[in-house]
């Protein structure tokens, strides 16, 4: 049995009936995405639970074995548009969605199912988010990709690609100066998620390796018509 791994959590008001399950970047962890709750949160809104895991610590190749909070290790510096899916521990990878799908067990034992549950994440979480994503025998609300991108050739994707998990929509966005994860490679992402049959919301924002108030108000806009929907 996957054990749960530790998190901030804020509730928006009294017994919660949506979850939003919030994946954090490399090095970061829960604390760095809680801020953004006031700011996207809607006052026509279902009462919500924000939930902001923290990864686990594991040294990082590329940044000299160092040991910090990481989804996965990554292990090449080559970030040219077609070795992006590569640059992942695909054990790091699986480990991580277990431990992602052991919080979505744990929201729907706290009364919160999966149709119910919006899984987002950034950069590293985002990769994570997408994994997971394709894994889904049991379709979520939807899928958040931030500044991120696939963490698998097209040709895993599609072999991990579960039945019905298309129907999951996904809300995807990227800095076009993003120097991390290059603009290409969140684009080619998002096309080959597309190609899978997802119902992709492609966003691009004229920033780097950021989160920005336009995106925050698209965001919010996607996000509220998953609620309403259900």
């Amino acid at each position: 049995m996957t054990a749960l791994l530790e998190t901030v959590e804020h509730e928006t008001g009294p017994r919660p009936q949506w979850c939003v399950l919030w994946l954090h970047g490399l090095g970061a962890d829960g604390n760095d995405f809680a801020p953004i709750v006031p700011d996207l949160v809607r006052k026509d809104w279902p009462a919500i639970r924000f939930v902001f895991p923290h990864a686990p610590v594991r040294a990082v190749t590329i940044n000299g074995g160092a040991r910090m909070r990481a989804w996965y290790d990554i292990t090449s510096f080559n970030i040219g548009d077609f070795d992006l899916a590569n640059r992942a521990d695909g054990d790091g990878v699986a480990e991580s969605v277990a431990q992602v799908e052991a919080l979505v067990a744990h929201e729907a034992e706290r009364g919160i199912p999966a149709d119910r549950l919006l899984l987002a994440g950034f950069s590293q979480g985002g990769a994570i988010a997408l994994a997971a994503g394709l894994a889904r025998s049991q379709p979520l609300a939807g899928l958040i990709a931030l500044s991120t991108y696939l963490p698998m050739t097209a040709a895993q994707a599609q072999a991990a690609l579960r039945p019905g998990a298309n129907s999951q929509p996904l809300f995807m966005a990227h800095g076009q100066f993003d120097p991390v994860v290059p603009y290409a490679g969140g684009d080619m992402s998002a096309k080959a998620l597309s190609g899978l049959g997802f119902d992709v919301q492609w966003h691009r924002y004229p920033m780097q390796h950021a989160v920005c108030a336009e995106e925050i108000r698209d965001l919010g806009e996607w996000m509220g018509a998953r609620f309403a929907a259900g």
